[in-house]
């Protein structure tokens, strides 16, 4: 059964672009690794919560963006490989690609799949 790892990060909104270039190159990255689907999504409605929510996880701020994305493997097992090859991947951490948000504030975990339509 196919693997998830899912993210949830607040990004300012001056460099929504500079997140999807970086989103991008990871992406490549990640499938060149072993990853079967990448997705990154910009928030469009994510309301604010008065318990929980998303813009109160990241500790979204007034100028930014909440983003959503999972990357689907193949298994856990090529994810663990995957993950730490990307990890150690040059171009995810270059000057060239930096990491246009606080990856203090991002949520991560991963996932096994119990249901699928």
């Amino acid at each position: 059964m196919s693997y998830v790892d899912g993210f949830v990060a607040a990004v300012p909104n001056a460099n929504r672009e500079a997140f999807r270039k970086h989103a991008e190159l990871a992406a490549g990255v990640f499938k060149e690794h072993g990853a079967l689907h990448v997705v990154d999504c910009w928030g469009d409605d994510v309301p604010e919560g008065e318990v929980t929510s998303f813009p109160m996880a990241v500790k979204r701020r007034d100028d930014e963006t909440v983003i959503f994305g999972w990357i689907v493997w193949p298994s856990k097992d090529v994810r663990n490989r995957g993950m730490q090859a990307a990890m150690e991947d040059a171009r995810l951490m270059s000057d060239d690609n930096p990491m246009p948000f606080d990856g203090q504030r991002m949520i991560y975990g991963g996932f096994e799949i119990i249901s699928e339509a």
